[in-house]
Parts: structure tokens; sequence; C-alpha cells
């Protein structure tokens, strides 16, 4: 089993910046890709970002290309979302995932196997 802790939301205004950590506990050695995760109330759950095993492949939801960076760091078994130029859109609950079986990340958040607990994200204009 993998545990995974969010932690790094809070309310900001627009334009200012969070960076939110998920650190992997329990048999983190067994995570492979992870992912972040936003879901707004009355919204489906969006992909935001993930990132291979190595850290080498990372991947990034449109809206976000380009204000926000996936991270790793594998001796600490933490996954970090930098998030600048906030804006209210970005507004949600974010969580972090795990994939146990593939190496490179997905999009696809059926293939994530492990979820933490979620951390909000509140952008006021």
């Amino acid at each position: 089993q993998v545990q995974l802790v969010d932690s790094g939301g809070g309310l900001v205004q627009a334009g200012d910046s969070l960076r939110l950590s998920c650190a992997a506990s329990g048999r983190a050695s067994t995570t492979n890709a992870m992912g972040w995760f936003r879901q707004a109330p009355g919204k489906e759950r969006e992909f935001v970002a993930a990132i291979s095993r190595s850290g080498s492949v990372t991947y990034y939801a449109d809206s976000v290309k380009g204000r926000f960076t996936i991270s790793r760091d594998s001796t600490k078994n933490t996954v970090y979302l930098q998030m600048n130029s906030l804006k209210p859109e970005d507004t949600a609950l974010y969580t972090c995932a795990a994939d146990s079986d593939r190496v490179l990340p997905t999009r696809n958040p059926r293939d994530y196997d492990y979820w933490g607990q979620g951390t909000q994200v509140t952008v006021s204009s």
C-alpha cells in the first residue's frame, strides 16, 4: 500500500503563486508515474499535470501549460506542483495520484492506483 499526503493549498489572490506537495509513504518505492488532478465544485475531475518515474517526461493540461510546473524528488518520495500566475478559474480541490504500473505518465485518472486526500486552492480575483 502507498499513502499520499497532499499539502500546500491555500487562499491567494489572482497572480500569486503556490507550491503543492505530495509526499508518498508506505511502499512508496513502487510508485511510478504520478499526477495532479483537480475538481471544482459542480465540475468533473480534470487532469492537471503528470510526471514520469524518472522525472524526464511531463504532461500538462492546456489550461495550465506555461504557468504550472510538476517535479519530483525521488530521494524524498515527493512530487511538487509549482503554480504561478494563478487565476480564479484555478480554484479547486487538488489531489495527487500515483500509478504503480506505468513508468510514463498518463492523463487518465483511471490509470492511477493511489490518491491523496486533496488540498484546497482558492484564488480570489
